[in-house]
């Protein structure tokens, strides 16, 4: 039996949430959460912060704060004087830096935490820094990459493909320097949507689209704009040993 979906052929790869990327993983995965995982593990690196991924509602993620001595994000209705921290990047910038931080999420930590080989976290803020990290290192010539957008659930539970992590994952392909050869089909796809996009559309797709308008009725607007700051970043975090820093 063949197994194409694997996208094997490709050293670029892309595919979507927790079982794509067991799926295509291959010598690296960048996982895609713009809304908002992965642009709060920026915005966190950033200010210095460890950052370990965990399972969303998972006890274990409790115990990996007490593990780690490590504070433990909570929902955003949730956060407190005591406990600033949560998946909201803008909340994260006013609140005092941890020096380690479990972050959980349902979708792009929970991801992150169960995906083999080199771990990156991409987003729209960090795109351009990810795609040179990626090329520098042989990503797309020696090594496989795989892409995931990291999705949202429905009420059932099952993957919703979100608009704004597709064009996290197509920015980040942009970013890589590299002939049209290497990325596969699904791969080409994703860099067209953001490739076809002006900067002003994309703010305005992911604004307007189900992800952000959800934010933005829940009062967390200020979330999306920090995720639309485009290439503002020049971080690149990198899982080693269980957690987020700084990769050089």
């Amino acid at each position: 039996m063949t197994r194409d979906w694997r996208q094997d052929r490709y050293l670029v790869r892309c595919e979507w949430g927790p079982v794509g990327a067991a799926s295509v993983a291959g010598d690296a995965v960048v996982v895609v959460d713009v809304l908002s995982f992965t642009t709060a593990v920026t915005v966190l690196v950033e200010r210095g912060t460890a950052v370990y991924p965990a399972a969303w509602d998972d006890v274990r993620a409790a115990e990996l704060a007490r593990s780690y001595d490590a504070a433990l994000a909570v929902a955003r209705q949730e956060m407190s004087d005591d406990n600033p921290w949560s998946l909201s990047p803008a909340a994260l910038r006013r609140a005092p830096a941890p020096e380690r931080l479990v972050l959980p999420s349902p979708n792009g930590s929970a991801i992150a935490a169960a995906a083999p080989g080199i771990v990156v976290a991409g987003c729209l803020r960090n795109a351009t820094a990810v795609g040179r990290w990626l090329t520098e290192r042989g990503f797309g010539r020696d090594r496989s990459v795989a892409v995931v957008p990291a999705g949202e659930r429905w009420p059932d539970g099952s993957l919703r493909p979100a608009l704004e992590d597709l064009l996290g994952a197509g920015a980040v392909l942009a970013a890589l320097d590299l002939p049209g050869e290497v990325l596969s089909p699904e791969a080409a796809a994703a860099r067209a949507s953001y490739a076809g996009l002006a900067e002003q559309a994309v703010g305005d797709a992911v604004r307007s689209c189900g992800s952000g308008r959800e934010l933005v009725d829940r009062g967390f607007a200020d979330d999306v704009e920090v995720a639309l700051e485009v290439d503002a970043s020049d971080v690149v975090p990198v899982l080693v040993d269980g957690c987020f820093g700084a990769g050089g």
